[in-house]
This record gives structure tokens, C-alpha cells and sequence, in this order.
């Protein structure tokens, strides 16, 4: 069954009516117990954790209309695959985004795309229901720039319509205004793909009974798709909607001196960052997609090494369930490694003990120190170390994992300290020397920040930038603290200044990498609670304020990823476990453990704990890209709520887990 769309009027405020009986310090530990053990099941022989991260159907749609524009579908996969897509679909015939999510007109497009060229007809009752959802939003016309240009790899959407994305951009100096680093990793790393794909427009088109002319409004199948001006003559988009004319015009001309260099550059470029030490361009779906695409279009044969690696790659994010397969964007093993050895040590696991130990020793041989890596053309420190999400991502570390080890492997003795303290050294300089002019801390880049970039027309993924967030600004602030920094320091007086900076009205903050507000509000005062700010500050009740304001009745806390659509549903949802820890932290960090709100948010954690130490949650609460792209970390809910317990226990028995590792 379905979960219900939300709405303004779905999710009710909290209310003080519920009967609650506050856990016993016996039930706590319990259910820290059951946590724990249920940890240690998952961890991997060599002692890496990964959880399945779970998206929405586009990856499996995506990956049908791929096998066509092939033209080799494994039909056995193809099934598999539009079975994903059918048990997918929403009662008003569309396919959302997020879990409980309403219809989205991409998703929907793309998946009956897919289930046509499955062999699904047009007249059956799921397939009438979806395009009747799909016209209701605008049909092919109201999609995206990244759709439309699968569609027209088939033959679906003119290519006259999209913007140009000349291949002589990976040529353009760092010091000109404009250059492919201005770009965040991850467009980046799509763009330059679709660039070789935008010269060769390898365009295949389906049989005619395949097509999509019934998703066209009736009468604009042939119309003009241009996109749309901005009403003020001189705004940044029509200044690049007129470039982008004049590209056009230069594409056609017979001879352009430049566009072999530029083509072998572009190729150059994307296969060096598809070699060894990555799994698959940026090792996310999109660009590994796109350079599959790019390598066929520029004719680079199958049996290449570098065409054999990114089949390999690709196919390395597939889900092989026999009652679902599925396709993961990529893979998150550092993340959850992270995290879990973080949630174990808090909770009481000693700092020997053997399963940390070997986590830690898994950790440090992902250590990336590879001055290749892109980040290093907006930020010049001599010296790489840092660790990417994925197993293998040299090119991309980023800081949020960054951050997450050291503050992993703080907990854990290590079986060589010379080494440790080394890695420390390298890798706490490199995370640092990532803030921002605002005092804050990005992901992957230093500045990469150039709002007029956004007006591009190929921007309406909504991330072409890397812009600072609170959340991953406050999660230094919470390692620097635990490592004995003094607030006092320059950079970081800073980083608080962005955070006040960046707090909303109510006193909450938004969350750039968790759904959403509650995300970003928990880890901001976790943050300064940890590198010592007067938590009794009239900011900082604020946000301890809010978080109560939305507590459910039930005594946990829930948002949906539709408060990045409308903010007036900022903290309003189901209750989740991940959610509710992430509150619990918030509120601790404020401290008065004897509040209501704690005592009710520990019952719905403990109540709610499975016989096995797991949670059980449905719903997505993890961000890719706001608005286009969402993530359920299968690992959220197990690890999040033991580090709620645990916070609550050490607050209450006054527990300080010191650093194990100097830096």
C-alpha cells in the first residue's frame, strides 16, 4: 500500500494529549544492546558496513531506454526491470520522486517510456492512467533538459531544442570567467559526457510503435520548444539563451578548427577519471551513464579495457533481488563504515575491540592522497587526504566523509599509532583548508559558487553549484570540538558567524545532505554544543524550540522531502527513527534531559525497536539533489538511532569518549 502525499494538511502538530511512560535507564541499555548486535550482523568480513541506498524508478527507466538506444536488451533484465517500474506506480497513474511523494512529471515520463519499449501497450488500463497523469503535468514539453535529451537519443525530442554544450568547454583556462571548475563535481562530471554526446547526437530512433507522440499536448508535437526568456532583457538567462544561438550557428558551420583537439580533450578528461582508482566516472549513475553513451558515440569499441571497466562499474550498482531488482545511484560503504563505528564506540563498544579495529584498519586504506583529484583547482593545499563516499572515487573525495572518518576513527585505538597520527595530520589540514569566504564548508569544492551560473540552460537538475550548508559547517565544528579547538580560533568564529548567518526566522536550519530542516537544525546545535557555545544563548533556544515545535504525537519526528518544495512543511511528516534520533541529538545538546520532549522522543525509540535491534522506516529521508533527486540509506535506520541512545546515556552519566588518535 501506498504511504498518502503530503500535505499541509496531512500531518498534524504535535500534541501533549498522548499518554507516554518515559523509559527505564534498563530499557535504554536494552535497546542499546539489541542495537549493537544488530551492527555487528552486518558488518562485512574485512569490517566495512554498506547499506543499500534506495531511490525512486528513473535509474531502472533510465536504464531500459539505455538497452534500447543499444539496441541490446537482455529481455530477461528489461522484465525485471518493468516490474520495478509498474509496482511503482501511484494511484493517479504517475511515479514520484520520494516515498509518499506525489506524482513527478519526469519520473513519470520516463518510466512509461520505459514500459513501451518493454512491450507494455499503450491501451493497457496502467498505461491510459499514466498518460492521462503525464498530459495533466505538461507532457514532454514541461520536462527537463536531462530528459528530454534521452528522449531524443531515441528520436523523441528535437535536438535543436537543447542547449548546446560545445565540447570546447573542457579547453577554457581556470582564469578565464568561466571555466568546467566553476561547475559543481557532479554536474561536472555529467556535463563533460554529454558534451561528446551533444557532437555526435547519436540519435537512434524507436519503431514507430514505440514512439511518444500521445505524450505531446495535442497540437504541440511540432511546435517551438525553445525555452523561455526572462521578462527583463538583460537577465543572465537570456544573455545565455542568446549564446547559445550563436553556438548553434557555429555548430553548423562545416569547419571548426578547434573540435577535434577539443573532442580528444573531452575524452582524455572523462576516461582519466574512469581509470584505476574510480569505480566508474564520479562513480554516481548519471555520469557513468552519460560516459557509456559518450564512449559508444565517439566510437571507442566494447572490447576496450576502458569500455569493459565502465560496463563493469555501471553494472556494479545493481540490485540482483529475486522479488525486486533494482539499481542504487552508487555505492556509500565509507559513509556507512562511518557512521556505524561512530554509533558502536558512543554506545560503549570498547576502543579495542576487534570489530572497530578492523573498520578502522579498512578506513585508513581508503585514504585518498592523490593530488589528481578535481577539487584541487579551486583550492591549492599541497597535500591530499581525504576519503571519498564510494570504495573506490580518487578523483572526488569530499568533506562531509572526511569529517565522518576522523570522527570515526577518534574512537578507535589504533593497531599502528605512528600511522594514525599521520593520517590525522594530512587529512585534518585538507578538511580544513576547504572553508569558504562565508566562513563555511561545501562538499566537494571551495567556492564554487557563481549564482549566475544558474541561469544556464542545461542547470535545471537545481545543482550546479556547490554552495556552503549548515549542516556540513556545524559537522567540523562538532570534530574540532571533540579534538580540543578552541572557539576562539579564527576559522572558527567563522564558521558559527555562517550559522548564525544561515539560521531561518524560527530559528531552524536547512539541511542540504538529510531531509530536511530537521537535518540541518540537529547537526547545527550538536555542532556548537561540541565546541563549547553557551548553549542557554537566545539563537540557539530558538532552534531547540523548533524542534520541539514539531515533535508528533507519537513522541518521535518525522519530515518529508516536500519541505524543499513548500518550507511551510518544514519538520512535518511521519515519524521516523533516523529522524527522531537526529532530533533526540538536537534537544540533548541543549541539555535538561528531564524535558518532555526527550523522555517522549526515547519511548517512541524504544517502543518502536524491532526484536532483531533494527527500525524499520519506509520512508526516503536522505538528499541528493533537493527537489530532483532523493536517497533512503538502508543503514539510517539502525545506526542513527543507537547514536540517539547512546548521546542520551553519556549526557546522563556524564560518559566522555576521548580521542584515541592525535591529530
Amino acid at each position: 500500500m501506498e504511504p498518502p502525499s503530503p500535505s499541509a494538511s496531512f500531518f498534524p502538530r504535535a500534541t501533549p494529549s498522548r499518554r507516554f511512560t518515559a523509559p527505564s535507564a534498563d530499557a535504554i541499555q536494552a535497546a542499546i544492546t539489541a542495537a549493537q548486535d544488530n551492527l555487528l550482523r552486518l558488518q562485512k568480513p574485512d569490517g566495512h558496513w554498506v547499506g543499500e541506498l534506495f531511490v525512486d524508478s528513473t535509474l531502472c527507466s533510465d536504464y531500459v531506454a539505455f538497452m534500447h538506444w543499444r539496441g541490446k536488451v537482455d529481455p530477461a533484465r528489461q522484465e525485471k526491470c518493468a516490474a520495478h517500474i509498474r509496482r511503482r506506480q501511484l494511484p493517479d497513474g504517475g511515479w514520484n520522486i520520494y516515498e509518499g511523494g506525489p506524482s513527478e512529471l519526469n519520473a513519470s515520463v520516463k518510466a512509461y517510456f520505459a514500459l513501451k519499449l518493454a512491450g507494455d501497450s499503450p491501451n493497457d488500463p496502467w498505461m491510459i492512467e499514466a498518460r492521462a497523469s503525464i498530459l495533466r503535468r505538461g507532457g514532454i514539453p514541461k520536462t527537463n533538459t536531462y530528459s528530454k535529451l534521452y528522449l531524443a537519443l531515441l528520436g523523441q525530442f528535437p535536438w535543436k531544442y537543447l542547449p548546446a554544450i560545445p565540447v570546447e568547454c573542457v579547453m577554457l583556462p581556470e582564469w578565464f570567467y568561466f571555466n568546467i571548475y566553476d561547475m559543481s563535481s557532479w554536474t561536472r562530471a555529467m556535463v563533460i559526457p554529454l558534451a561528446i554526446i551533444n557532437h555526435f547526437k547519436p540519435t537512434r530512433p524507436v519503431p514507430d510503435h514505440l514512439q511518444l507522440h500521445e505524450l505531446y499536448p495535442v497540437g504541440t508535437e511540432d511546435a517551438d520548444f525553445s525555452l523561455p526568456r526572462a521578462p527583463r532583457f538583460l537577465a543572465w538567462r537570456n544573455f545565455f539563451l542568446r549564446w547559445d544561438r550563436l553556438l548553434k550557428r557555429i555548430e553548423a558551420l562545416p569547419w571548426r578548427p578547434s573540435r577535434p583537439h577539443a573532442l580528444r580533450k573531452a575524452l582524455a578528461w572523462m576516461t582519466e577519471r574512469m581509470g584505476e582508482g574510480s569505480d566508474g566516472l564520479a562513480a554516481i549513475f548519471p555520469a557513468m551513464l552519460n560516459s557509456l553513451i559518450a564512449l559508444e558515440a565517439a566510437g571507442v569499441p566494447e572490447d576496450d579495457p576502458i569500455y569493459q571497466k565502465a560496463t563493469r562499474d555501471f553494472e556494479g550498482l545493481f540490485v540482483h533481488d529475486p522479488e525486486d531488482f533494482r539499481i542504487q545511484p552508487c555505492l556509500s560503504p565509507v559513509w556507512d563504515t562511518s557512521i556505524n563505528m561512530i554509533a558502536l564506540a558512543e554506545s560503549g563498544v570498547p576502543s579495542d575491540h576487534p570489530a572497530l579495529q578492523r573498520a578502522a584498519d579498512w578506513l585508513y586504506s581508503k585514504e585518498v592522497r592523490h593530488l589528481r583529484g578535481d577539487w584541487r583547482h579551486a583550492n591549492p593545499h599541497p597535500v591530499a587526504s581525504g576519503w571519498a563516499f564510494e570504495y573506490n572515487n580518487d578523483y572526488y573525495p569530499d568533506t562531509d566523509d572526511t569529517m565522518m572518518v576522523l570522527m570515526a576513527l577518534r574512537h578507535v585505538r589504533p593497531s599502528d599509532p605512528a600511522a594514525a597520527k599521520a593520517s590525522f595530520g594530512r587529512a585534518l589540514p585538507w578538511l580544513l583548508s576547504f572553508q569558504c569566504r562565508d566562513g563555511g564548508w561545501a562538499a566537494f569544492d571551495r567556492d564554487v559558487t557563481k549564482r549566475w551560473l544558474e541561469e544556464m540552460p542545461f542547470a535545471d537538475h537545481n545543482a550546479i553549484l556547490d554552495p556552503t550548508c549548515s549542516d556540513l559547517t556545524a559537522r567540523v565544528l562538532e570534530l574540532l570540538g571533540y579534538l580540543g579547538y578552541s572557539r576562539e580560533l579564527p576559522l572558527v568564529r567563522r564558521a558559527i558567524g555562517m550559522l548564525k548567518d544561515t539560521q531561518e526566522d524560527d530559528g531552524s536550519w536547512y539541511g542540504r545532505w538529510g531531509v530536511n530542516y530537521i537535518y540541518g537544525t540537529w547537526q547545527v546545535l550538536r555542532g556548537l554544543r561540541a565546541i563549547g557555545l553557551d548553549m542557554r544563548a537566545d539563537w540557539i533556544i530558538r532552534g531547540r524550540d523548533w524542534l520541539e515545535s514539531c515533535q508528533n504525537d507519537d513522541g518521535g519526528w518525522g519530515e518529508t522531502a516536500a519541505s524543499y518544495d513548500d518550507p511551510m512543511l518544514k519538520g512535518r511528516g511521519p515519524s521516523t527513527a533516523s529522524q527522531t534520533a537526529w532530533a533526540l541529538m538536537g534537544l540533548i545538546a541543549c541539555g535538561d534531559l528531564n524535558r518532555r520532549s526527550i523522555q517522549r522522543g526515547m519511548e517512541f525509540l524504544v517502543t518502536t525497536q524491532e526484536p532483531d535491534g533494527s527500525w524499520t522506516e519506509p520512508w526516503t529521508t536522505g538528499t541528493g539533489f533537493p527537489r530532483v533527486f532523493y536517497l533512503k540509506y538502508d543503514s539510517y535506520r539502525n545506526n542513527w538511532p543507537l547514536l540517539a541512545l547512546a548521546t542520551w546515556h553519556n549526557e546522563k552519566n556524564r560518559v566522555f569518549h576521548p580521542s584515541q588518535v592525535g591529530a
